[in-house]
């Protein structure tokens, strides 16, 4: 199994590799956005020609975004997210119209230098009641639109602020510590068929696990092709992005994260996240800042 990953050598230079098991290959290209605004079967050939592989030693790897890439997401893509929703919210027929509706839901979850990879913290809002972790598989876009990877995403939502009131669903979805992903990409050419995943998600507390949930990229009641197409009408990506395609695994109401616990996400065939929880945005600051 490879990945395509950015990554931090030992004198501190960003670069871009294909890493197999602890072997890491540099690859021809100065960033994440040159990569991508490149045709996939072009990235397949830079990494089946990738440089010389080296030792992991000493890399530090960092999300796979930088330049002008953002993440996208989209929500009610899965039953058990539309029945979430509408738990949650004081407008239920909102969600339940979006689910069956031909115009998916997408909206903006974070620019590129905001996103925190593995072992870094994601936050619960400090002004939140409920917080909880989404578990999403995540596209690697491509500045035309192809898929050219697969990665794990948690979208970290207020389920209070979006169910007071559904036009609060930025400040719900968007800010600090919000926006996780793998350092991992899988490339698209290694995932024959990314409808048949097994997620899993579960969330410890002192050690302790108090949730475990596990869904399947197969409940998906979109296409990627189609959410990606939707994404790209009248918008331009010339870095390419990151459209997360939706949860299916959520808790109930009455567990919400809490600062310390940790959320381990892993999806068959592409790779896993974990994240400690800290609360409010200046622990996240301080990873952000050290990069």
């Amino acid at each position: 199994m490879s990945h395509l990953v950015r990554f931090a050598d030992r004198t501190g230079g960003i670069r871009v590799g294909l890493l197999a098991g602890e072997q890491l290959r540099p690859l021809a290209v100065a960033s994440m956005g040159e990569l991508l605004r490149r045709p996939v079967a072009e990235i397949r050939a830079l990494a089946e020609a990738a440089g010389e592989p080296g030792s992991t030693a000493g890399v530090r790897l960092l999300p796979p975004l930088d330049g002008r890439m953002e993440v996208w997401a989209a929500g009610v893509t899965y039953l058990r997210s539309e029945e979430a929703r509408r738990e949650e919210s004081a407008d239920e027929d909102v969600y339940a119209r979006v689910y069956r509706a031909q115009r998916p839901e997408l909206f903006f979850k974070s620019a590129a230098w905001r996103v925190v990879t593995d072992d870094e913290p994601i936050a619960v809002r400090a002004d939140s009641a409920n917080n909880v972790p989404e578990p999403e598989l995540g596209l690697l876009l491509t500045g035309t639109g192809e898929i050219a990877g697969y990665l794990v995403v948690d979208d970290v939502s207020s389920r209070s602020i979006e169910g007071e009131n559904p036009l609060y669903l930025p400040q719900a979805k968007i800010y600090t510590g919000s926006c996780a992903v793998s350092a991992r990409v899988r490339p698209a050419w290694e995932v024959p068929d990314p409808r048949s995943l097994e997620l899993r998600m579960r969330i410890l507390r002192d050690g302790t696990e108090v949730f475990a949930g596990d869904a399947s990229t197969a409940q998906l009641n979109r296409e990627p092709a189609e959410l990606v197409e939707y994404l790209w009408r009248d918008n331009d990506f010339p870095d390419g992005a990151v459209l997360s395609t939706g949860t299916s695994v959520v808790p109930g109401l009455d567990l919400g994260l809490r600062p310390g616990d940790v959320v381990e996400i892993e999806i068959a065939e592409v790779g896993s996240l974990r994240s400690s929880v800290v609360l409010g945005a200046d622990e996240v600051r301080r990873v952000l800042a050290t990069r």
